[in-house]
C-alpha cells in the first residue's frame, strides 16, 4: 500500500485566548492584513510563504495548552534586527541571541516563539 501520508506540515495551531486580539498581534508582527475572516468564531489562518499555514485557535485555548517551549520558528535574515525589531515592539524577549543564530519570544497569551536565522 502506497503511503497516503505526505512528508507536509500544512499548519501549526497555537492556542489563543482572544481571536481577535490575536489576530491583530500576530498580523502585526507578520507585516499581514487582517482582512481575512474567523471561522467559526474562533480560528483564524495566517498564511505564511510557501504551503505551511499559523493557525490561531481560541477554543482550544486553556493556560494548560499554552506552549511553553517554541513550536515554530519565524525565519529573519538578520538576526540583530530582529531582535531589536522585537524590543522595539515591546514584544516580550525572553532570551537573548543565542549562538548568533537564534532567540525565542512570547506572544501576549505566552505561547513561545523562536526567531531564526
Amino acid at each position: 500500500m502506497t503511503n497516503p501520508i505526505q512528508n507536509q506540515i500544512k499548519g501549526v495551531f497555537i492556542p489563543v485566548k482572544n481571536i481577535e486580539s490575536a489576530r491583530d498581534w500576530y498580523c502585526s508582527l507578520l507585516g499581514l492584513s487582517t482582512d481575512g475572516e474567523i471561522y467559526f468564531g474562533h480560528i483564524y489562518v495566517l498564511m505564511m510563504q510557501g504551503e505551511t499555514s499559523i493557525v490561531l485557535d481560541s477554543k482550544i485555548y486553556s493556560p494548560e495548552n499554552v506552549y511553553k517551549i517554541p513550536v515554530l520558528q519565524l525565519a529573519t535574515d538578520n538576526i540583530e534586527k530582529a531582535y531589536q525589531f522585537m524590543r522595539s515592539r515591546n514584544v516580550e524577549v525572553i532570551t537573548e541571541i543565542q549562538n548568533g543564530h537564534w532567540f525565542n519570544i512570547k506572544d501576549p497569551d505566552g505561547n513561545v516563539l523562536m526567531i531564526c536565522k
